[in-house]
Order: structure tokens, then C-alpha cells, then sequence
């Protein structure tokens, strides 16, 4: 081969660049330059393989060949940055010392190190180290390494406080850059390296950046191209690389050899790295270094910018070139937010890892600062102040009043956005080259340019330091991209883009896309697409129907001819159609409907510049607004200049007149073409300002401050995008006389901007004290004294819109106090350096703020949408019922949709079919449907007739409610059921079809119109009217409120229990038992047997839903729903991807709390299903059964990194051979926990790995013995994790003890002992006697006291000496269960810690009830027998179920009246029975299904009483509910509280009166098991509990 290059550092020629030196070259010159008798090569796991055994090979032979003496060693480390430790680097030394390397290596050995960063960085500092210091050689594998670290010789390792913290200048003797292991470099990990490519070029050689610029498509295509050692993969740019990489070495080396030891020039070097490395102290491993110091390029330019020492331009042009090469440059990217799972970068943990940085001089911090592309603003890192630098990293910022403004400025805004973005559109459709000046450098043409050059319609250069783009246009030729064109929140582009994408020719897709972040998805697009597609176009909605995202057939053009737009909403929809005509087919005469075209001046602008390119537009004489549009290329001038924003010079002008200085735009005057050049003449000018306007300046100087006059009407037509800066100069206008008011009109197509800013504008004045009313096509204003301006306390919410803020800085400006603008950065879409110009030019103080991302709400409760909810299904599915469940639990109104047509047509359904036809009442039930949606689409519940989907619209009509975030709402019922109903049914006409076939044909449309499903398993019953246990977790799920994960994390230690039944009904006993002490219950849907089933593997969709269902009935706790792959060590075939994505799709619908997805699954299943989980937390998971992957090596880390990107929460499965492995995976954790907050199971499998399952505190998943068999090897149970912990110490024994007297009796001590045995706790229940409550002080301040009950006599005498009574208990005026809140203090009693009183009678007798299946229906009666304190918790008890009246019967009328007047007759609808006689119809309409009995048994019952409870008792049983002699479906029952003797006379009298009774026994039970909740955490089995209680079954008669 042919001699490579080298590149001379510290005076010696080390630095050796070529491709294809790895081998045979490098061994000879090792052996010639740098001898040595032991040479060890030092690389990781992943490079070991593919480049180590042909090294090892051509040593050999060579040292043979030469007879020389000489042995070569390898060591391999884990990947990663993990490795960069004090651990490996121990490693790697006693591997050295050892002598099994015989003999151990010596201070004449030669390190090779052979690798990334990671390697080079830490093998280096081993070398500087080991015995002193040895040689050793550098052979960077990644680009980032040759670049960059392999390079000056800095050795590091990290530590817990920072990276690079611990290491040594130690010069390598050679660095060998073999270009060929590129070849082999992943896309991602080559990007990572272009970061510092990019950096060396920005701070010193901008002809170097100017060829990173250009070559930036040729380059990303070859590095896209799949990695492989065929070195055709970079064929065509290898020159290129080769200099790219030799110009960085070498200003590298010449940096070196003038700095070695970083005393200042060196610190150059470090550009982006002070701010990016402090991001990648948090965002390490998920976000690679090259992409944190990318960010921090672009935030230390920015902080150049703010500054005064840099461009704009400058800094526009070095965020182009870092997008260009696809790295981030925001920590909002979408790639950042996804990879990194949303992690946030707190400003003060920001400043917290920057505070160690060493090029800090003490406390002072050292930036270095850009003043041009290729240019420092010093040789060294300048040092820049905390509060500069916060004002740059803030999400918000402070304005602070101006003071003392200097009297007179000159401002010159950026180039105007409507015109830089028509001028980027006609230069790329032209011909030829233009020379396009002033461009504006904002988010808005950044997405413009970057989409204009994925259709490769034209090359774009840049000149003059970025303030001259140069655009060889290829006159209209145009190609599809391979990727969707994001546009982020840019109107202008998006509707530009739109009829662009029509002119394209096919590529590599038939198709383009189009799309935006959230804001832009809801702005309207409609109008212009429907006016496309009405002359050819192909274009279909994605998401939301009259939105992005697009999809946009390549179409050649459009047909031409006439073309009709709506041109009533945006100017910018005229605007793009105008520009692309002259591509159409045929001529184009646009024709605009509907009304006076909004903003015509914007209009006249497109047309004027599309003259200046050659295509000159005629607008009929005969027809108004209608243009004639002729075929043509358009014909790129030389060059063409764009004047300044007159939308954002409205700012300065602003700041002007309400601080009464002067101030003068330059470069726009009377002569501009823009419609906002008008705003100092037509709006400053009437409010009091002095104007001066030539054809190309304005000055305006303000009137003395306060003296600002109001607009009583204006007009803001013209300039609509003005109209924001006009709405903050009105709020404090004064009037010399008459009102305060301006009045302006003219803008209601600002309500469609990124915002709809009308509204926004009165919100956020509002908050300033600024009262506004909203016009249908304006805003009225208010204004106050500028001294009388509040402070909004939490800050202006921009809404993603850079007019908004900029708006209200001008305000701040002169506010008394300061003004919190959110979402400071928005302003980058049209004058990124505003808050630079407001503080340089302008003198205003202002003050960085950190504010909580508004964007992330990983656990915390989302508000419920207030979209209103349709529910659909067949007739007789329970949609009706449904709907009133629904309307009660969220307190909204429910609308039955049949009933309102009934009612608005005075006419029976069967009457409007009979009257209309089948086709007039469906038109009817459109209209109805119609109407609810378009008017009445937030806050209510709609049921929805069983025939709505037959109609397309309707079906329509309901898609586009769940596309705008509605819910549409399906319930799915057995067909038999529903059969059998509607046989029964005459309230609507019958079926003309078998009722199952309907079902077959309807079942496609209901499914495409809702986005969930419930399945309704209740019996048809008119009365039933309290909603379910299983409805009521499924809405609240679907609202938000249920907030599974933010509970289950507050835990300790939470678990799961794996079903592995093949069918949920076989657990349908025993699910008590089997989920006791666990937080959530798995669904294995992958062991699920569907025994009619042709493929036995495969469960259909209704199998599971069925399942679903069943499970969702029979348990209140979450649900987590698995399908476990073969490969993972389930059942499910791997390849049916499919039909997995069918079912988790479904389990979505179905609104399962938690979902188990597997991140082996292809990305795009990933993508879909994290898209759509609405509220449904996502488990990525991924197991490896085979044990392949090492805790320890860094293997789990890619693992780790792509389950954040998708998941809620990780889950990580490995193998445990030896204790060993648990110990690695606890460090694992250890590192995970450090790195990111997304909760995370780990754990191992089989025998060895159970102390993984006891060490792992979120969310174990578990077994129990009565399940057929365990869900994984090892898998062991709740209890005996518990037990584990206590011998571990982490469960700490605890007293539990029962207050009170007499107790000798009493069962508690079984009770709760039994339950604690059952759980795996090591805690003690015994009895405490005493009636007096000053006794408890010394137990309840024991450390150990972990809780107590309390029964007479010291239910009320207790209370003082608790901290806190919850309401329950104050109601029910007794305590009988004391709960300590750990980590809390008393401060009623000295050294206990912080006490709760609460009282669980009344769960305990509402559980028993449920549990006997009591009549629950919503308003029917109860009874309560008794008048001492267990009836009050009665009375309670009854009133939480829903019963209604409530009677109440004692011996004593004055305990019954003491009783009642306890409690809100109102709201507890309790009526006192003293009689026989007020037991009949008149008085007790409904009779009670339910009674309580709390007299004493020991004694006889008062024959008075006695008489008046038989008699009651008799009515029910006859049943009278509302006079009638209805018979009811099921025996009243009767709650005896008492229970000695074990049958009571109460119990014998209800007997013997056809009721069902239930001893009070169970209620001890049911009472202690939300005790045992109270105190553990753990709900715990009702059946044992009730065991624990029950001698023998006698007992329980």
C-alpha cells in the first residue's frame, strides 16, 4: 500500500490517517517505532470478534518472520460508558499484575487500545498509571474517538459526580486512524461523531464548514446506507472523509502542540461541550455525547448571540448545518424526548454539573464564545456570568420594568417571514441561481428549506457568514422524499407545502407526507386541500380530517383550468396555489368563494414577487377576485433583498411607545409591500405617537409614559398579525376623555393561527387585571392605568405562539412588576434574537426561569378530557344504563339521542318510520347526531341509537370525534342476551332481519367508529341504576383518574401476580386468595385456551375480550396485559405480529391499565401501539430466557435505552447462574436508577435469581400456590418475598394491638395474626384492656407501634390524642382503627409518631353485603334497627351504597331522635318509623331490601319494637316498592350485627319473614380487612379473614 498520511503533534510525526493500516502495517510499525516484548490489546466485547483474531494472526506471523521476541495479549471490556469506571479500570490492572499472564506485564509493555472514546480514555489513564506510567497506542474505531479523544493525550474516567473527573495528560506514541472501520460503524454512533467534526470547523476553519455545509446529502446518504465491512458502503465519499477526518486531526494536533496541558488555547476545543456535557451528565447513556454537545453548540451560540458577539445569521447557520446532518438541537427534539423517554434537564442540576467543569476559574464559569463561523471571540473560554447563562437554558423568561431606556435606538428586525418563505418557494421552483439577501433565520424557513431540500428541487449554499443563501433552482423538478417532511408548528410552510407536494414527481415513495407537532395537527388545512383535490390532486387525511399530517400523491402538477377556493380563513391558502399555477397542466384562473378574502395585502404580495420571478399574474376585469395564472418557469433573478419583518418590527415600535423613547426601523417604510408596515402610521400614530416614515425608515418616539389614548375603533384588517402588539399598547390606554375602550376588528382569522390568539389575548390580559370581551372578528380592550397592572402569578402562557410572547415582553416593559413569559424559545419561529434585542438595545433586565415541563406527565393525573363521550352498540346492550353510570360518575349530562328525536318530533320512533320510512328516520337520527357533535362536543354523555353506523355519514361523523380527541364509546353484550331482550322489547320496531346477522354487518362499522369498548355482562334491569365495580375502574382509567402507576410507586415494595390459568373462570373462586397482598393482576394472554378454536395458540379477539371482561368483574385491582413471546419464554408464536398487534390493539380499547410489549417486536408495532395508549400505562419488556446477556458487560444497557423510549415502565428479565449475576443486576439498577426516573423491574429467573425477585421493589412479579402452575423459573409468591425481606431487616417487626374493654373474647387477635402470618409479615396483634384512654400514651409512642383497633368504651376518648380524624369517623362520631404515619411527628402525643383516626365499620358491613349480593340499585330503601353508635355507622354504611329512604326503628324515641338529627335529613333521606301504622303504603312507599341490625341480642327485643320490625318485614317481603305488590327478584337480607348468641332473636324473626340473614360476625372479618389495608398497604383475602374468625361452620348460621 502506499505510504499513508501523518500528522505531527508535539513535534512528532504520531498521527498516522489512511484507509486499510489495521493489520499488517500497523504491526510493522509497531514493532519498528514503538518495540515492545509485550503488546496487549485492550477492546470491548463488541469489536473483539470482528477485528482482534486478524490482528492476533498477522502479529504472529510477522514476529515470526522477523525472529523478533515479542508476544501480543488481548483483554476485552464491556461496551459503553458504563466501563469508564474506577472498577474496570481495577480490572484491567490486576488482569495485568496477575500471574497467570507469565510473566505479568512490566513497565516496557505497550498498551493497545482498540476503540471508541470510552476505551482510548480509560486504557490511556491504566497507562498513565500502571507502574508509573507505560506507552501506549491509540487505534480509535468510531469517528468520534479519531476526531476527537484519541488525540492530546487526556485520559479520564468518570465518577458519580461527573465525567472525566479522575485522569492525566499521558500522550499516546502513535494514533493509528484506519478510516476503514467506518465502514463498520452504526449510522447513529457516525452522526455521534460528526458533532466534533462540525465544532472544529465552527471555531476554527470556515471553509471547511462551508464544504460540511454542501456535501451534507452525499455524505448522511452514505452514512445511512447500512453498515458493513464491504467498503462500498462509503465508496463514494471516501476522499471526503478522509478529509473531513485529516482536517480536525490536524487542527486538533495544532492545538495540542501549542496547549498540551489546556492552559487556554486548548479550551477552544471545549465549544458546546460546558453546557452539552452537563446535558449529558443527565441524559447519559440514552443521548450519545456528539448529540449533548450538538445541543450545546447551539444553546453556547445562542449565549454568543444574547451577548453581542455573535450573528444571528451565524447562529442559524450553524443549527442548519447540525440538522442538516440530522443531530439535535434542542432538548425538545423529538428524537431527544423519545430516546431519553422525556427526561428533563433541570436548569439547577444544569448548573449543579457545570459547577465542576475544569476550565471553571473557581466559581466563575468559562463558555467558549463563537463571533463567527471559523472564529472565536477570544483564544481562550470566556467567563460568562450565572445569569447570563441561566437566561439562554431557561424554558421561561423575566422581563423586568425598564428603568432608565436610553432615549433613542435603531433597530433592524430580521427579513420578513411571509416574504423569506414565498422567496424560498419561487427560487427553488426557478431556473438558475439567486442570490437571496436579509433571509430570515428562524424555526419557520429552517423547516421550509429542510423540506424544499428533501424534494430536491434546488441545492441551497450559504455565503457571508450566513447572511446570503445561494439556490440553484431545477425549474420545478421536484421528487419524493423517503421521509415524512416535519414542519413543526410552521403555518406558512405547511400550507405552501401542501400544493408544492402536488408538483412532485414519484421517488422513492409514490407518496409524500406531511406533518407537524400537536398545534399544527389542529390547525385547518381543509379548504385548500378540498380546492386541490377538486382539480386533480391526490391527497388523504392521516389523523384529523382537515389537518395535518398529509399524504400527498406525486402528481406532476395540478390539471388547471378553473380552480374555486374558500378564501375566508387563510390568504396563505391563495398564496400557494398562486405560486405553484404556473406548473399546472393547463392555465389556471383561481377563482376565490365565499366571501371578501381575508388579508388581500398578503395576496398582492404573492403576486408582485411572483412578477419579480418572471410570472406575472392578470386579475380579471370581469369577475371579482378572480386571477388568470399563465403556464411558465419561473426565472430566479440575480439576487433579491428582503425587507425586515413589519410583523416584528411592531415590537420595537411598541416598546417605543409605551416607554416613551424613540426608536427607528431602518429598512422599512412606506414603500414596503407588506400590510404591517402600516401599523406606526394607522394604529402607534391615532394612539398619541409621533411618526416619522420615509419610503424606507420609520422612527416612532412615544408620548410621555401613561398617556397612550385608546382606539374606539380600528380596523386591523391589513395587518392582523399586528393586532397582538395593538391589544397590549390598548391595555393601558388612556383617554384624554370619554371610555377607556379600543375596539379592534377585522382579525377573526387569528383565531386559526398557531393559537387561536383572540382568546389567548383576552386570557392572558385578564391576568394583568385587563378586562377584554371577544368579537366575532375582534377583540374590545379595556385599559387601565399602567401603574394599576397586577403580576400574573403564574407567568403568560405563550401557547406555542412567538407573537404571543413577544407581545407580552412589550408589556413587560412597563408592568410594575416583572412579567414571566413561558415558553421563551417560541419566539425562534420569526426573531430568534429578540431577548437579545431587548436587552442590548433596549436595556431590559432580564432574568432566566425555570419552569416544570409543560409537556411531560409521566405519573401525574392528567385533566379528564372534556370531549363528550358517544356511546354506541346494539339496542339492547345496555347503553342506556351505561350512559346514566357514566353521567353520574363524571357529573355531566346524559342524553339519550332516540329519546331527544322522540321528543323534538313529537312522534315515537315506530311513528317516524311508519310516517317517513326507514330512510327519513335515519335522516332524522343524522340531524339529531348532527347537532350533538358540531354544537354540543364537550361536557356531556350521549347513547346513541343501535342502528347509527348503517348511515356513512354518521359513521363519519363519530370518526372524527375520536380523531379530535372525543371518545366514541362501544358496548358489546352476548348477542344471545341481546336476542333474548329485544324479543321483549316493544319500544321500538322489530327487526325486519335476524338480529344476528344485523350484528355480523354492524359489527366492522362499530368498531370503526369507537376508539374503546366495554363489554356490559350486567342482566337488562330498568332499575338498575348504580354503576358497576368494573365500569366505574374502566372509566376512570379511560378519564385519567385512576392513576394505577402513581400509587403503586408511593409503595415500598409492590407486586404482581402472573395468572397462568388457561381460562379466567377457573380462578373465579379462588382470586381473593390468589391476588392477596398484590397490586395488580397479569393476564397471560398467550396461555389462554379458546377450546373452539381451529388454531389453539391463537385466541380470538372476542376469546380475550371475554377474558378481559370476566377478570375485570372479578377483581378491582389494575390489570396488566402480556402476550409473551416463544422467544421470550411464553407461547405466542414470534411470527404472528399480526394478530399480537390485533389484540394489544384491542386490549387499548378495552382500557387495561397496564400493557406488557415487548421491545423484540419491529419498531413500527412499537410506534403504533405507544401512540395510542391513551391513558393505558405501557410495560416494555424484554427476557432473555437463554441467559445470552450479562448484567455486568453493559449488554442490557441497548435494552434498557429502546424499552425508555416506549414504556411507562421497564421491565428486564435475565438468567441467574450464580449469586453473582443478582449482585450485577443490583448494581444495574443501581446505574439505571442514577441515570433516569422511569420506574424499572429486574430481575433474574430460576432458582439462583429468586434473591434478584426479594431485592427488586417495584412491581415483583409473583405466584401463588393455587394457580396450575408459576409464569417463570424461580417465580415465588408475595408472602414469601415479604418473608425474605424480614430476614433481610428491610420488613422491620411491628406491635399491632386491640384497645379496650372487655376483650378477653374477642377474635381480632386471630384475625389479624392469621392475616399477617398469610402474608409473609412479621408483625404481632395482641390485646391491650383498659377503659381508660391515658393509658395508650406509652404504646402508641413505642418505635415499633405500627397500629391499633379500638372498640368500647374509648371509640370516642381516644380521639385526643390523634393528630387527625378522617371524615368518615367524625361522621360516624367514633375511631375505631389508629393508623401512624411513619416519618411524621405527633404533636398531641410526645414521641408517637403522627396519629389518624378512622372508622372501617362501615366498609365491614358494606363488604358483607356486597358479598351476600344485597340489592344495590340506586334508590331503593334500607333499614336500620338500633340507636347507638353501630348505628350511625349504619346509617353511614347504607347511605355510601345508594339506599334511599333510610328508616330508622328503636326502642327509645330519644336515642332514634339524638340518631337522626346526626346526620343531613336532606342527604341522608332518613325518616323515623315509631309505628305500626306509618309502616303502611302511605308512609313507607318503598319498603326496605336491605336492613341493619345493631340492638344488643343478650336481652329480649320490646314487643312495641319487635311488632314494628315484623311488620316491616313483611311488607318487603310481600314487596310494596311504590304501592305495588311486586313480589322482589331476590329475598330482602338482614345484617345482624350481634353475634352472641350465634342466633340471635332479630335473625329468628327475619326468618321467619322470607328474609336472608347474615351473623355480624362477618363483619368483624370484613371491618379488619380494611384495617389490615389501613396499616400494610396490603389488601388481604376476606375468606381468610373470615376462617380466621369461624370456629366451625355452625358459627357462620
Amino acid at each position: 500500500m502506499k505510504e499513508p498520511t501523518k500528522v505531527s503533534i508535539l513535534r512528532e510525526e504520531s498521527i498516522i490517517v489512511d484507509y486499510g493500516i489495521w493489520g499488517e502495517y500497523i504491526v510493522q510499525d509497531l514493532l519498528q517505532s514503538v518495540f515492545s516484548s509485550t503488546y496487549v490489546i485492550i477492546t470491548d466485547t463488541n469489536l473483539n470478534e470482528q477485528y482482534v483474531p486478524l490482528f492476533v494472526s498477522c502479529f504472529n506471523r510477522i514476529v515470526k518472520e522477523l525472529g523478533i521476541e515479542s508476544r501480543l495479549l488481548t483483554y476485552t471490556i464491556p461496551p459503553g460508558e458504563t466501563s469508564k469506571s474506577r472498577s474496570t479500570k481495577a480490572n484491567v490492572e490486576d488482569w495485568m499484575l496477575s500471574d497467570e499472564r507469565d510473566p505479568p506485564c512490566d513497565t516496557k509493555s505497550v498498551l493497545i487500545a482498540l476503540g471508541g472514546g470510552v476505551i482510548g480514555d480509560m486504557i490511556g489513564f491504566v497507562a498513565a498509571t500502571f507502574k508509573r506510567g507505560i506507552r501506549f497506542v491509540q487505534v480509535p474505531t468510531s469517528l468520534l474517538s479519531m476526531v476527537d479523544s484519541s488525540i492530546g493525550g487526556k485520559t479520564a474516567i468518570d465518577t458519580p459526580t461527573g465525567k472525566n473527573l479522575i485522569g492525566a495528560f499521558w500522550q499516546p506514541k502513535r494514533i493509528y486512524i484506519d478510516l476503514d472501520f467506518l465502514n463498520t460503524l452504526p449510522t447513529r454512533e457516525f452522526i455521534n461523531g460528526l458533532a466534533e467534526v462540525i465544532k472544529t470547523a465552527a471555531i476554527w476553519d470556515e471553509k471547511e464548514f462551508t464544504a460540511l455545509e454542501s456535501e451534507s446529502v452525499s455524505l448522511m446518504k452514505a452514512i445511512k446506507s447500512p453498515p458493513s465491512a464491504d467498503k462500498e458502503r462509503l465508496s463514494g465519499v471516501r476522499s471526503s472523509l478522509k478529509r473531513i477526518v485529516l482536517g480536525s486531526v490536524r487542527v486538533k494536533a495544532e492545538v495540542v502542540s501549542a496547549d498540551e496541558r489546556e492552559g487556554g488555547l486548548r479550551n477552544l476545543l471545549n465549544f458546546g461541550h460546558s453546557i452539552g456535557h452537563a446535558f449529558e451528565g443527565i441524559l447519559t447513556p440514552q443521548i450519545l455525547h456528539g448529540e449533548c454537545v450538538s445541543i450545546g453548540m447551539v444553546y453556547e451560540a445562542a449565549l454568543a448571540r444574547y451577548l453581542g458577539v455573535l450573528s444571528p445569521s451565524a447562529v442559524a447557520r450553524l443549527t442548519k448545518c447540525l440538522s442538516a446532518y440530522e443531530l439535535p438541537i434542542s432538548l425538545e427534539d423529538t428524537v431527544v424526548q423519545h430516546r431519553s423517554g422525556g427526561k428533563q434537564c433541570p436548569v439547577d442540576q444544569v448548573f449543579s454539573i457545570m459547577g465542576v467543569d475544569k476550565k471553571n476559574d473557581g466559581r466563575k464559569k468559562r463558555i467558549v464564545l463563537l463571533s463567527a463561523i471559523g472564529r472565536t471571540h477570544e483564544r481562550q473560554a470566556t467567563v460568562v456570568s450565572d445569569e447570563d447563562i441561566r437566561v439562554v437554558l431557561s424554558p421561561a423568561i423575566e422581563v423586568h420594568p425598564l428603568r432608565n431606556p436610553p432615549l433613542h435606538v435603531t433597530c433592524t428586525p430580521p427579513g420578513s417571514k411571509s416574504i423569506s418563505n414565498r422567496a424560498l418557494v419561487l427560487a427553488a421552483l426557478g431556473k438558475g441561481r439567486c442570490v437571496i439577501h436579509n433571509l430570515l433565520h428562524s424555526a419557520d424557513t429552517e423547516v421550509m428549506l429542510q423540506a424544499l431540500l428533501e424534494l430536491q428541487c434546488a441545492s441551497f449554499s450559504w455565503e457571508d457568514d450566513g447572511n446570503t443563501l445561494i439556490v440553484e433552482g431545477k425549474g420545478g423538478i421536484l421528487t419524493t422524499s423517503s421521509k415524512e417532511l416535519y414542519l413543526g408548528n410552521a403555518g406558512t410552510a405547511s400550507r405552501f407545502l401542501t400544493t408544492v407536494a402536488t408538483l412532485v414527481n414519484k421517488g422513492a415513495n409514490e407518496y409524500s407526507v406531511l406533518t407537524g407537532n400537536q398545534r399544527m395537527k389542529a390547525r385547518p388545512i381543509g379548504p385548500l386541500v378540498d380546492a386541490l383535490e377538486a382539480n386533480g390532486a391526490e391527497i388523504s387525511y392521516i389523523e384529523k380530517v382537515g389537518s395535518l399530517p398529509l399524504k400527498i400523491k406525486a402528481s406532476k402538477g395540478l390539471a388547471g383550468s378553473i380552480i374555486q377556493l374558500a378564501a375566508t380563513i387563510s390568504s396563505q391558502y391563495v398564496s400557494s396555489i398562486l405560486m405553484c399555477a404556473p406548473y399546472a397542466q393547463k392555465p389556471v384562473t383561481l377563482q376565490l368563494v365565499g366571501g371578501k378574502p381575508i388579508s388581500q395585502l398578503y395576496i398582492d404580495m404573492t403576486i408582485s414577487m411572483m412578477s419579480a420571478f418572471g410570472i406575472h399574474v392578470s386579475k380579471s376585469n370581469s369577475e371579482e377576485n378572480t386571477y388568470h395564472i399563465p403556464l411558465g418557469t419561473y426565472r430566479n433573478p440575480e439576487q433579491y433583498d428582503i425587507e425586515s419583518d413589519a410583523s416584528s418590527a411592531t415590537y420595537p415600535l411598541a416598546v417605543a411607545a409605551i416607554t416613551g423613547i424613540s426608536c427607528t426601523v431602518p429598512n422599512i417604510g412606506s414603500s414596503s409591500i407588506q400590510g404591517d408596515a402600516r401599523f406606526a402610521r394607522d394604529v402607534l400614530r391615532p394612539m398619541g405617537c409621533k411618526v416619522e416614515q420615509t419610503a424606507n425608515s420609520t422612527t416612532v418616539t412615544g408620548p410621555k409614559v401613561g398617556s397612550l389614548q385608546p382606539l374606539p375603533e380600528v380596523d386591523m384588517e391589513p395587518m392582523t398579525d399586528a393586532f397582538l402588539t395593538a391589544a397590549v399598547l390598548a391595555a393601558v390606554a388612556e383617554p384624554s376623555s370619554g371610555k377607556q375602550l379600543t375596539r379592534i376588528t377585522g382579525i377573526a382569522n387569528q383565531r386559526v393561527k398557531e393559537c387561536n390568539r383572540i382568546k389567548a389575548m383576552k386570557d392572558e390580559l385578564s391576568k394583568f387585571g385587563v378586562k377584554c370581551e371577544e368579537l366575532s372578528d375582534g377583540i374590545e380592550i379595556h385599559g387601565i392605568d399602567y401603574t394599576k397592572l397586577q403580576k400574573p402569578q403564574a407567568g403568560i402562557r405563550c401557547y406555542d405562539d412567538h407573537r404571543v410572547a413577544m407581545s407580552f415582553s412589550v408589556l413587560g416593559c412597563i408592568a410594575p412588576e416583572p412579567t414571566m413569559i413561558q415558553e421563551r424559545e417560541c419566539v425562534s419561529k420569526t426573531w430568534p434574537g429578540w431577548w437579545d434585542e431587548l436587552h442590548r438595545t433596549f436595556g431590559a433586565k432580564l432574568k432566566g426561569i425555570d419552569t416544570p415541563s409543560q409537556q411531560h406527565h409521566t405519573n401525574g393525573v392528567k385533566p379528564r378530557a372534556v370531549k363528550s363521550i358517544f356511546i354506541i352498540g346494539m339496542r339492547g346492550s345496555g347503553k342506556t344504563t351505561v350512559g346514566e353510570w357514566a353521567s353520574k360518575i363524571l357529573q355531566e349530562p346524559f342524553v339519550d339521542l332516540d329519546a331527544r328525536l322522540e321528543e323534538e318530533s313529537a312522534q315515537s320512533i315506530p311513528k317516524i318510520i311508519k310516517d317517513r320510512g326507514w330512510d327519513g328516520f335515519r335522516e332524522a337520527e343524522l340531524a339529531t347526531l348532527r347537532y350533538a357533535i358540531e354544537k354540543e362536543h364537550t361536557g356531556f354523555v350521549f347513547a346513541c341509537g343501535g342502528g347509527i353506523v348503517e348511515v356513512e355519514s354518521a359513521r363519519k361523523l363519530l370518526k372524527k370525534h375520536t380523531e379530535s380527541g372525543g371518545i366514541v364509546l362501544l358496548i358489546k353484550r352476548d348477542i344471545g342476551s341481546v336476542v333474548e331482550y329485544l324479543q321483549l322489547d316493544k319500544t321500538r320496531p322489530a327487526y325486519v332481519e335476524d338480529i344476528e346477522a344485523v350484528w355480523r354487518r354492524r359489527k366492522p362499522w362499530y368498531d370503526e367508529c369507537s376508539n374503546y369498548e366495554f363489554v356490559n355482562d350486567v342482566p337488562k334491569d330498568p332499575n338498575l341504576r348504580r354503576p358497576t365495580a368494573a365500569f366505574r375502574n374502566f372509566l376512570r382509567t379511560l378519564t385519567g383518574e385512576r392513576q394505577s402507576l402513581s400509587k403503586i410507586r408511593a409503595k415500598g415494595s409492590s407486586f404482581f401476580v402472573s395468572l397462568t390459568c388457561p381460562d379466567v373462570a377457573d380462578v373465579t373462586r379462588s382470586i381473593d386468595e390468589i391476588s392477596m397482598g398484590c397490586d395488580a393482576i397479569e393476564l397471560r394472554v398467550d396461555l389462554l385456551l379458546e377450546w373452539n378454536s381451529r388454531n389453539k395458540r391463537l385466541p380470538s379477539c372476542d376469546y380475550v375480550a371475554q377474558q378481559v371482561q370476566l377478570l375485570q368483574d372479578l377483581t378491582d385491582l389494575p390489570i396488566i396485559f402480556t402476550i409473551r413471546t416463544v422467544s421470550q419464554g411464553g407461547r405466542f408464536p414470534d411470527k404472528a405480529i399480526q394478530e399480537a398487534l390485533k389484540i394489544y390493539q384491542l386490549a387499548l380499547r378495552m382500557c387495561v391499565e397496564f400493557l406488557d410489549l415487548e421491545i423484540q417486536l419491529p419498531n413500527n408495532i412499537l410506534r403504533t401501539i405507544a401512540k395510542s395508549k391513551g391513558q393505558t400505562k405501557i410495560i416494555t419488556s424484554h427476557h432473555d430466557p437463554k441467559g445470552s446477556l450479562s448484567w455486568s458487560n453493559g449488554s442490557w444497557v441497548p435494552y434498557y435505552n429502546k424499552a425508555l423510549q416506549y414504556g411507562d415502565i421497564i421491565k428486564l428479565v435475565g438468567v441467574a447462574k450464580t449469586q453473582k449475576d443478582n449482585i450485577d443486576l443490583a448494581q444495574f439498577k443501581a446505574w439505571a436508577a442514577g441515570a433516569h426516573n422511569s420506574p424499572l423491574i429486574a430481575i433474574n429467573m430460576g432458582t439462583e435469581g429468586q434473591l434478584s425477585r426479594i431485592q427488586n421493589h417495584f412491581f415483583t412479579p409473583v405466584s401463588h400456590p393455587a394457580l396450575p402452575t408459576k409464569a417463570a423459573p424461580g417465580q415465588i409468591s408475595a408472602s414469601e418475598i415479604r418473608y425474605g425481606l424480614t430476614l433481610h431487616g428491610i420488613i422491620k417487626p411491628q406491635k399491632f394491638y386491640l384497645f379496650g374493654s372487655p376483650i378477653s373474647a374477642s377474635r381480632s387477635p386471630d384475625l389479624h395474626n392469621t392475616l399477617f402470618k398469610s402474608n409473609g409479615l412479621p408483625h404481632t396483634y395482641t390485646r391491650l384492656e383498659t377503659s381508660n384512654a391515658q393509658d395508650l400514651r406509652s404504646i402508641l409512642s413505642e418505635p415499633d407501634f405500627g397500629g391499633a383497633s379500638v372498640t368500647i368504651p374509648l371509640k370516642l376518648d381516644v380521639m385526643p390524642l390523634l393528630d387527625d380524624v378522617t371524615r368518615e369517623a367524625r361522621l360516624i362520631g367514633a375511631v375505631n382503627t389508629i393508623i401512624p404515619v411513619l416519618g411524621q411527628k405527633s404533636s398531641k402525643t410526645p414521641g408517637a409518631h403522627f396519629l389518624i383516626g378512622d372508622n372501617t365499620d362501615w366498609q365491614g358491613m358494606n363488604l358483607v353485603l356486597a358479598e351476600a349480593h344485597a340489592p344495590h340499585h340506586s334508590g331503593q330503601a334500607g333499614l336500620v334497627i338500633g340507636g347507638g353508635g353501630t348505628a350511625r355507622a349504619a346509617i353511614y354504611a347504607l347511605h355510601e351504597s345508594g339506599y334511599s329512604p333510610i328508616y330508622v326503628v328503636g326502642r327509645s324515641a330519644e336515642k332514634i331522635t339524638v340518631l337522626v338529627d346526626g346526620f343531613s335529613e336532606e342527604d341522608y333521606g332518613l325518616k323515623v318509623i315509631t309505628s305500626i301504622e306509618e309502616v303502611e303504603v302511605r308512609n313507607m312507599a318503598k319498603a326496605p331490601v336491605v336492613a341493619i341490625g345493631t340492638i344488643p341480642a343478650t336481652q329480649p327485643i320490646d314487643p312495641k319494637l319487635k311488632a314494628i320490625i315484623e311488620r316491616i318485614f313483611e311488607r318487603s317481603a310481600e314487596g310494596s316498592a311504590g304501592g305495588t305488590d311486586t313480589k322482589p327478584s331476590a329475598p330482602p337480607i338482614l345484617l345482624e350485627m350481634a353475634y352472641h348468641p350465634r342466633w340471635t332473636e332479630l335473625r329468628d324473626i327475619a326468618s321467619k319473614k322470607a328474609w336472608t340473614s347474615i351473623p355480624g360476625l362477618k363483619v368483624l372479618a370484613g371491618q379488619g380487612v380494611f384495617q389490615f389495608e389501613r396499616w400494610t398497604g396490603i389488601k388481604p383475602s376476606f375468606k381468610i379473614a373470615t376462617d380466621a374468625i369461624t370456629k366451625t361452620a355452625e358459627d357462620m348460621l
